[in-house]
């Protein structure tokens, strides 16, 4: 069972669905009956909210527990368990794809060229390919990072969700998150991820054939902040 499986019953409340994102998103998806790909889609928010509008939605993730209550809350939608290592085993061609919430930093730096061309594959001429995660840039120099605690409904009550980078160096760090009420920690986990910088990430897509159409801080399109714990946004056409 993964750490996401885990935090399911939490998930919803910590990361619900946000409008902002969706609009974002929209504004590359094209016209209802375009398809669209969600790599590491979660709960499938997104792909719900597009195949309501008409579009044809495919979202894939690692985690069957995710997968398992995607299907069931949108059912209008289609979802696959699988590895976005074998992205290719997605059927068609899409006219978006996008990998939000920080998922592709799950991926080795080794292995996002392969992965990259994948992508490339997958998406239709005009099409847009958009990744999220967070501005590592903005981390240089530092050892650990601290986000700021958040207070959610849990349980009935209030609880506090904690994160943290620690043992950070230009090839991985840890990330530990927990959430926690006042008599017990309801859930905590450490995993490994992986800090590419935005010139390495550019570069590597500008060999995969893509073109970099937009780069941003958040899904409000805010220019990029040099500043720990802000994300990073980027959108790119394929060439």
């Amino acid at each position: 069972m993964s750490f996401y499986s885990k935090f399911s019953e939490y998930y919803e409340r910590v990361f619900p669905f946000r409008e902002e994102v969706w609009q974002f998103l929209k504004g590359y998806a094209g016209s209802p009956g375009n398809a669209l790909l969600d790599v590491g889609c979660g709960p499938g928010h997104y792909c719900g909210r597009f195949a309501s509008e008409g579009f044809s939605a495919l979202g894939i993730d690692l985690d069957e527990a995710m997968i398992a209550e995607a299907q069931q809350r949108y059912p209008e939608a289609k979802f696959r368990c699988l590895d976005m290592r074998r992205v290719d085993e997605a059927e068609g061609q899409f006219d978006c794809i996008w990998s939000i919430g920080n998922v592709m930093a799950h991926l080795p730096g080794d292995e996002l060229a392969l992965f990259l061309s994948k992508i490339h594959a997958l998406l239709k001429p005009g099409g847009y390919w958009i990744m999220q995660v967070m501005n590592w840039d903005a981390l240089a120099g530092l050892t650990e990072y601290d986000f700021p605690v958040r207070t959610i409904e849990a349980n009935g009550s209030k609880a506090t969700f904690h994160r943290r980078y620690s043992s950070i160096t230009h090839e991985s760090l840890q990330f530990t998150f927990s959430l926690r009420d006042e008599d017990a920690v309801l859930f905590d986990e450490t995993v490994t991820l992986y800090p590419i910088v935005i010139d390495r990430y550019l570069s590597l897509h500008e060999n995969a054939g893509f073109r970099c159409e937009g780069m941003f801080s958040d899904f409000s399109g805010s220019p990029l902040k040099d500043v720990p714990g802000t994300g990073l946004v980027l959108v790119f056409g394929r060439g």
